[in-house]
């Protein structure tokens, strides 16, 4: 900032205002337009390796493209810099549009029909993932919100999940995009290992669907898992992992309460530490009231930041439950929509896989890769163990 105040453009009138009427610079809005522009080129690119090779599914596409454009040296320069406000809009915004849009793929009735044992199973499941997960995160020491991510990830639906989550845990980007590369790696290698498993585990066509829907993150890599076994394993594991998505809101919710809490504590021991100083400065009177009146308008700023119990994304996606549910939906109006939803969230991975940087993460790649690994062996045996107590 102290560069740019020193340096003023040519031709510029010292007297007239820089920014827009709403205090943004002229030029914020056309500097999104680059890393946007690569966002969609990135989900072309996607959309093309998915019609090439059907098995990978875009949204994992997306993310490897991501990744490799803020590595490779001809396009790094341009993904990291001009390109970065963009690609960052695109992780966060279109990534909640997106969730919005997944809750037209979920109906109650569907959800309901497969039996409050499987409906049990899969709290079950979901439950033990998430807290194993985040307690193995963090007693590996991963730095800063790495261990809640990657729960939520596994435990729910994969990169949608963390998206959610970091949007009302203020969660930094690193440790975003580190956590959907890691969820993102482990569905990959699910589509190619789980179909091996199929017959050796004993499992029949639903079971082996149920098993899927219950254990793979992301609902393109459930699809693509449980279509090697035909239409019935394919439609168990499609309506058992909407079960899974169903739980993003609740979490969603509580997450946004527990980071309330903590900052109405952290809120509560700035203002004890100011109360303190003012009494131990009785003879500043003067004084002491400016920085009182400092520290409460800080209190105030932090108190006003705290996030809503139920983000507003959150209520979309639990809108769009309602209206599936209702039925009134035509098919085609719900096939636009799974296609713009597929679309976004291409665009949000890749704007979030932009934001891989390897070199920090192969620093803690050791203990990243040792909580996925448990991580999904957590989710693969407790979903394997309830399908069996429910078929």
């Amino acid at each position: 900032m102290a560069l740019l105040s020193s340096h003023k453009p040519t031709g510029q009138s010292a007297g007239k205002p820089t920014g827009t009427p709403s205090g943004k610079p002229a030029g914020a809005a056309p500097g999104k337009l680059p890393g946007l522009a690569m966002a969609a080129a990135g989900v072309g690119l996607a959309w093309s390796v998915h019609w090439l090779v059907p098995a990978v599914p875009m949204l994992t596409a997306a993310v490897v493209l991501g990744i490799a454009a803020a590595h490779l040296p001809v396009v790094r320069p341009r993904v990291r810099g001009l390109g970065k406000p963009g690609l960052t809009l695109a992780g966060k915004r279109l990534m909640r549009i997106g969730i919005v849009l997944l809750g037209l793929k979920l109906s109650l009735d569907d959800v309901l029909g497969l039996g409050w044992a499987t409906v049990a199973m899969v709290l079950a499941v979901v439950a033990a993932t998430f807290s194993g997960t985040l307690w193995l995160g963090r007693r590996l020491g991963l730095r800063g919100d790495q261990p809640l991510l990657i729960a939520t990830g596994y435990s729910i639906c994969g990169a949608s999940a963390i998206g959610a989550v970091s949007e009302v845990s203020g969660s930094d980007e690193e440790d975003v995009a580190t956590s959907v590369a890691l969820v993102t790696l482990c569905g990959t290698l699910a589509i190619a290992v789980l179909p091996l498993l199929h017959h050796p585990l004993g499992l029949d066509d639903a079971q082996f669907g149920r098993w899927v829907g219950a254990g793979v993150h992301d609902v393109g890599q459930v699809v693509a898992t449980a279509q090697t076994a035909g239409p019935a394993a394919l439609g168990d594991a499609v309506l058992v992992k909407l079960m899974r998505v169903a739980l993003l809101a609740p979490l969603v919710a509580a997450v946004a309460v527990s980071v309330r809490n903590r900052r109405r504590a952290a809120v509560a021991v700035e203002a004890d530490g100011n109360a303190s100083d003012e009494v131990g400065a009785v003879a500043g009177a003067a004084g002491t009231g400016e920085a009182g009146a400092a520290g409460a308008g800080a209190s105030a700023q932090t108190a006003g930041k705290r996030p809503p119990l139920v983000p507003l994304f959150v209520l979309g996606f639990l809108a769009m439950v309602a209206v599936r549910t209702t039925g009134l939906v035509p098919g085609s109006a719900l096939d636009v929509a799974q296609h713009a939803q597929e679309l976004l969230l291409a665009a949000a991975l890749f704007g979030l896989g932009s934001a891989v940087h390897l070199p920090t993460l192969t620093r803690t790649g050791g203990r990243v890769a040792a909580l996925g690994l448990c991580s999904w062996v957590v989710i693969a045996g407790a979903s394997y163990g309830g399908v069996l107590l429910t078929t």
